[in-house]
Order: C-alpha cells, then structure tokens, then sequence
C-alpha cells in the first residue's frame, strides 16, 4: 500500500501544502454530471473483470469477499441483485468469514475494482485524472475503515492526525490514478 494515514500524517508535519478532496455518497451532481462522488463503491457504473459484468464496485467486491472464503452460494446471490445496499447485505452473510484473512485481500480487492471502474468508464477516468496530487478522502462520519470517520465539515478534517479513521477507499483512489496515469 503506497499511501495510508502515516505517510500523509508525515507530509502534514513537514508542513506540506496539502490539498485534499473530500467525498462521501453515491449521487450524481443534479445536473447529471460526473462529480466527486463517483469515488463511491456505490456508483453506478459498470465495469468488466475476468468476464463478468458488474454494476458497482461494492458488486465486485463483496463477490470477490465471497470467493475469498468459498462461498459459492452467496457469491451466487451477490451477482444476481441489482443494488449495492443488496449486495453490502449479503457481503455480511459471507460464510466462514475471518476479518484476519479478510484484511490481507480487502485492500487490493478495492484497487482491482475501480481499476477497471475507472479505466473502463471515460468520464470517471478523466475525472480522476483530473484531481492531479489531491489527497482522496472518503469523509464517511460512519466509516473509519474505508473512511476518516469524520464528515467533510468538521473542523479537523484537514488535519489527519486527528482523523478518526483509515481512509483506505481514498487510499486505493490514489492508486488507482497512478495507475492510471502510468499507462496513459
């Protein structure tokens, strides 16, 4: 994992001019373009992995959970509901679950999915290239794994010392764009 809450915790304290970008839900922008929070795993945007479609990147993740500890049936289940409540629901049911093993395949599950998300959908790529070196910070207040476990309005957002959580959704985003910058 290239970023996480220690190395920007270290630039904050080298008193770096950081700029962060703060998200949290799954709606398009009213006009219906493509805004910010198209870094949800709840946005709707397909993308295709190893042959199957899937809608969200919560779809692919949660069926990547059940593969990860051989639930077939649940798997089934996950890739036959339309939304990412649905699936986030049946991601809890995953049989012979361990957060343990869990934690060693969650992290690049994520990366993989918004990979593809992003380098399969043209307006969701181009907008994350467009966020250049800006930190990607899920402000989730309920949240503090995949999130910072704050919202965007409080006022120790941008200090990430105090932040209440991992940020690893934002982390993988950050990945994902050097990635995708890579490869362009």
């Amino acid at each position: 994992m290239k970023y996480n809450n220690k190395t920007i915790i270290a630039r904050y304290n080298n008193n770096e001019n950081l700029s962060f970008l703060f998200f949290w839900g799954h709606q398009p922008n009213k006009d219906g373009s493509v805004g910010k929070s198209c870094f949800s795993q709840w946005w709707k945007a397909s993308f295709e992995i190893d042959g199957i479609t899937y809608p969200t990147a919560e779809h692919y993740m949660m069926a990547s959970k059940a593969k990860v500890f051989n639930d077939e049936e649940t798997l089934q289940e996950i890739l036959s509901v339309s939304t990412p409540h649905q699936v986030k629901k049946l991601g809890r049911k995953v049989k012979n679950f361990s957060p343990k093993a869990w934690d060693q395949h969650k992290f690049e599950i994520v990366v993989k999915a918004n990979h593809a998300k992003f380098s399969q959908n043209k307006d969701l790529k181009e907008f994350l290239l467009n966020t250049k070196d800006r930190i990607i910070v899920e402000a989730s207040p309920v949240d503090s794994i995949w999130g910072i476990g704050m919202a965007a309005d409080n006022p120790n957002v941008t200090n990430p010392e105090l932040w209440k959580g991992h940020n690893l959704l934002g982390y993988a985003l950050m990945e994902v764009r050097d990635l995708l910058n890579k490869n362009s």
